[in-house]
């Protein structure tokens, strides 16, 4: 098995090569007519003397079977399901909706929750530049107020809650947070994730509001502050995702979160935390795409890399440190606008590689998501896809099903190793922030994306509805939600009201403190839980962390 160098390309004029999608994966890698014996190096299913040294057992270090013993057999995955969109209410009404919806499974169900364009960049739903996009693409979150309403009458200290933010993520977790002291709820008893990860938004996303320096101090702050006070929370979920959304391959999604991760864990090292008291909150957050026998060796690889890297690279003594926990999510990429029905096939396969890579949880896509955001039905079939998956296919039943099969094992050994060498690479030129400003990370996905583009525009790559099978495309199969623009009207009107009620000296003298943390280089996490319950706005926050730090448009180079 072979894979092309994925630095060797141009940014400006590569040339594709002419692919035969029968030989050749997404990734590049030649794949073989038949693999043997002689394909895994060291592997002799006839000599037990010879196993393979990485391949080890179930929930054993390098954890490439799985990071627990008894997997599925003991334990379903979470079955988690995004939901965001309008206003708090909305979306209450909509996690109500699928917590319904999930009874009777014996799997764990979170609750994921997508926020709008303006809360995601950390702007109030009134700011200028939030018009025509409050509650658009999630729901709009500006205050503590807006917190209660999100999650009232849900047991968020039962339920997992996932909350996919990073930019603003520390003033938004700072909101969760003084919400549930009102309630009453023990810190130690919330479980969830704070996606949080600001590196990738400079790789792929954009979503970013300070300079990589300050962002990645913030990203240590939560890890710091979850350590101390949240024994159940993971307070970074390291995001390959987004990175394969932008047009990456499986092995650049793969290296890039993982010297992601490893930037972090050295940022709590130099401000002195020991590994063990952070680590085993850790947690990833990867895509599985089309590639189905890519996806599950991606997965299995990471977490030898990862394991290896916690143990020897960072010392960490804690078994628990050095598992690579993860949560898996279908690639919205790869959904189609036409045919959109096709997206229920798709999303189902790519599930299975998730399940079959050995993911700790699971997002499947609505079918109707290239086209609004998911509707009702579309959401409980895109749930049904999962509990399908998990209670009629059997693929619970044994760990690691796919172990040993002298391909998977090969590609693999072959992800695992180009996946280093390109952590390697990274290290050599300083570090993920040096290479932020390198251009490096853009210049690596958009040669990947271009490849892809060419191939599937000369018919090499076949996307069935796209460039393939297109009788039907007129066909109007789906219904849309729409989101009416009473809800920005509304949202603000609250918003102002808000402000009205609220204590004026009290919300000057919580954003002086939270401005005194961030210049004197102190945890900001506690001065952002105390504005929280003074009433200051998500905007407000913000804009008093970049009063310190500034704002970031991107480097010279990009």
């Amino acid at each position: 098995m072979s894979s092309p160098d994925p630095r060797t390309a141009s940014a400006e004029a590569p040339t594709p090569s002419k692919v035969d999608p029968e030989t050749v994966s997404l990734s590049g890698y030649v794949v073989d007519r038949v693999y043997g014996p002689e394909t895994v190096p060291t592997a002799d299913p006839n000599d037990p003397s010879r196993p393979h040294p990485r391949i080890g057992e179930p929930g054993q270090y390098p954890y490439t079977r799985g990071v627990h013993s008894t997997m599925y057999r003991s334990r379903l995955w979470t079955m988690r399901q995004f939901a965001g969109f309008g206003s708090a209410d909305d979306t209450n009404r909509r996690f109500k909706y699928l917590l319904e919806n999930a009874k009777g499974t014996k799997a764990n169900t979170g609750l994921s929750t997508a926020f709008d364009l303006p809360t995601l960049m950390g702007r109030d739903s009134d700011d200028a530049l939030s018009s025509g996009e409050v509650g658009r693409c999630g729901v709009a979150i500006d205050t503590i107020e807006d917190m209660h309403r999100l999650y009232a009458d849900i047991p968020v200290g039962e339920v997992t809650v996932s909350q996919t933010i990073n930019g603003p993520a520390a003033v938004i977790w700072a909101m969760y947070l003084a919400m549930a002291r009102q309630r009453g709820i023990a810190w130690s008893s919330l479980g969830g994730t704070l996606q949080n990860d600001i590196l990738k938004e400079f790789h792929s996303q954009n979503e970013f509001i300070y300079p990589p320096e300050p962002s990645v101090k913030l990203v240590a702050d939560t890890i710091e502050f979850a350590s101390q006070h949240l024994p159940r929370w993971n307070s970074v979920s390291i995001s390959g995702y987004h990175i394969r959304e932008a047009g990456s391959t499986a092995t650049q999604e793969l290296a890039f979160t993982l010297r992601d991760g490893m930037e972090y864990v050295e940022a709590c090292l130099k401000r002195g935390l020991d590994v063990d008291t952070f680590a085993p909150r850790l947690s990833f957050f990867f895509n599985s795409h089309n590639e189905f026998f890519e996806e599950i060796c991606k997965l299995r690889a990471a977490r030898r890399i990862w394991s290896r890297a916690m143990k020897e690279r960072f010392g960490a003594k804690n078994e628990r440190s050095w598992l690579m926990r993860t949560h898996v999510q279908t690639a919205g990429c790869s959904l189609t606008e036409q045919q959109p029905l096709n997206n229920v096939v798709r999303v189902a396969y790519q599930a299975l590689a998730g399940v079959l890579g050995g993911c700790q949880s699971l997002h499947t896509d609505s079918m109707d998501e290239t086209l609004g955001l998911p509707t009702e039905n579309a959401v409980r079939l895109a749930l049904r896809t999962q509990q399908i998956l998990a209670h009629e296919t059997g693929v619970h039943r044994t760990v690691d099903p796919l172990g040993g099969s002298w391909f998977v094992e090969a590609l693999t050994d072959q992800m695992e190793s180009d996946g280093e060498a390109l952590v390697r690479e990274i290290d050599d030129m300083g570090g993920v922030v040096s290479g932020i400003h390198k251009g490096y990370f853009r210049r690596s996905i958009a040669e990947a994306s271009y490849r892809f583009g060419q191939e599937m525009e000369a018919g090499d790559r076949v996307v069935v509805g796209v460039n393939a099978y297109r009788e039907g495309n007129d066909d109007h199969q789906v219904e849309i939600l729409q989101i009416p623009h009473e809800v920005e009207t509304t949202q603000c009107e609250r918003l102002e009201a808000f402000r009205r009620r609220r204590d004026g000296d009290a919300v000057a003298r919580s954003l002086d403190a939270i401005r005194a943390a961030c210049r004197q280089g102190e945890n900001a996490m506690p001065s952002l839980v105390d504005g929280a319950e003074a009433g200051c706005t998500l905007g407000e926050m913000v804009q008093a962390m970049a009063d310190v730090y500034g704002r970031y448009s991107g480097g010279p180079e990009w």
